[in-house]
């Protein structure tokens, strides 16, 4: 009785491996990184007192589940279903990247060849933003370089505004095979399923980037084009004046490792439009410069990012420092310490919202303010 028991157990145990082996391979990965941050926003142009905050931070942590199938004749089917999850127990925050919704953050389907490259359907990080992510050494924390990197003049676009430096959804994407260090991807953003009415306009987006990582030397180049309508992709606070016109970015990026233990980042990126006047805030552009020196277990990280002020409005630039010390505990766990501090010109309100951080953003009225932090973390993968 006891063997029938035990067989039927070892059985009930192996099912579901049977029928995943029949599925092809899945895997189940994740990144949880929490901080505790001690935020000042500074005081406003206006003489606004700042305010100071103690909080703990959930940074672009996330749970994502992807695999694949050999369907035949050198093609692979993959698929990805990726969330941001709660590390600071505050509720799910980023809603403008959709990471308030399960699979809102990459997750997509597609084929995949060794000698033709991948085609995926969902949502994805656009070729743009993908083409200068290596060189922040602050991504996804309060340090982040989209604090002022593809951002609109002046403003944060969080949800209102169609960033060049997103996530989106709606996305049909082609990325080539890599051959000799070099690879393309160009993506194609349908926009929101919002017409109602012959009337109305439907914005929609391309973008794309080539990119050579060969041993020291990573440079890229990237393009993005939106095309605003009255509905969906595009910058919705523009007005049904600006329907049909569009914004546009390029950006070039370029990391070399000077030594095993050193190695540094640059990106410069342009952005314009043809918006009506008032409302040009893409008209700028924008840089950053970081470093990372290795001691051990230790990595010491530098940046500096830039933003110029609006080709129509004066005083609208910003600049970032921050000031990093990781120690790594191990190949997939490290504890941190940054410090961060942006600071406006007298009509910019750019704030430091750490982008996948829970972050702090710079209300209207508080224009010249410059916000700083120190943010103390843990960061783990698996």
């Amino acid at each position: 009785m006891n063997k029938k028991l035990i067989a039927l157990a070892i059985a009930a145990a192996l099912a579901p491996a049977a029928a995943m082996a029949d599925s092809g391979n899945v895997s189940i990965y994740g990144i949880m990184d929490a901080s505790y941050d001690i935020t000042d926003n500074g005081n406003s142009t206006a003489g606004a007192a700042g305010i100071r905050t103690q909080k703990v931070s959930s940074n672009s942590s996330r749970l994502g589940f992807k695999g694949t199938e050999d369907v035949g004749n050198g093609l692979s089917a993959i698929w990805q279903i990726e969330s941001q999850i709660n590390a600071d127990g505050n509720g799910l925050t980023s809603s403008a990247t959709g990471g308030t919704t399960f699979g809102g953050r990459n997750t997509f389907l597609g084929l995949s060849s060794k000698t033709a490259g991948t085609v995926i359907l969902g949502r994805h990080d656009t070729p743009y933003k993908l083409a200068t992510r290596s060189l922040d050494y602050f991504g996804d924390g309060l340090a982040d370089n989209r604090n002022l990197m593809g951002q609109g003049a002046s403003y944060n676009l969080g949800a209102t505004n169609f960033s060049f430096d997103g996530r989106q959804p709606d996305v049909v994407a082609y990325i080539s095979p890599t051959m000799s260090g070099f690879h393309a991807a160009v993506a194609y953003v349908a926009g929101a399923e919002l017409v109602t009415t012959s009337g109305q306009t439907k914005g929609n987006a391309w973008s794309a980037m080539g990119m050579y990582n060969n041993g020291p030397l990573m440079a890229s180049l990237a393009y993005e084009r939106h095309n605003i309508g009255s509905v969906g992709t595009g910058d919705i606070t523009a007005g049904a004046a600006n329907v049909d016109k569009s914004e546009k970015a390029w950006k070039l990026g370029v990391g070399y490792k000077i030594m095993p233990a050193f190695e540094v980042g640059f990106a410069y990126e342009k952005l314009s439009d043809d918006l009506n006047a008032g409302v040009k805030i893409m008209d700028h552009s924008a840089w950053t410069l970081g470093g990372k020196y290795s001691m051990g277990s230790n990595d010491l990280k530098l940046a500096y990012t830039k933003a110029g002020q609006r080709a129509d409005v004066a005083d609208t630039g910003a600049h970032q420092i921050a000031l990093g010390l990781d120690h790594n505990l191990s190949k997939r766990t490290k504890v941190y310490a940054q410090y961060v501090k942006l600071s406006n010109d007298n009509a910019a309100v750019y704030g430091l919202t750490g982008a996948g951080a829970t972050g702090q953003v710079l209300e209207t009225g508080r224009a010249g303010a410059d916000p700083s932090a120190w943010s103390f973390g843990m960061r783990h993968s698996f």
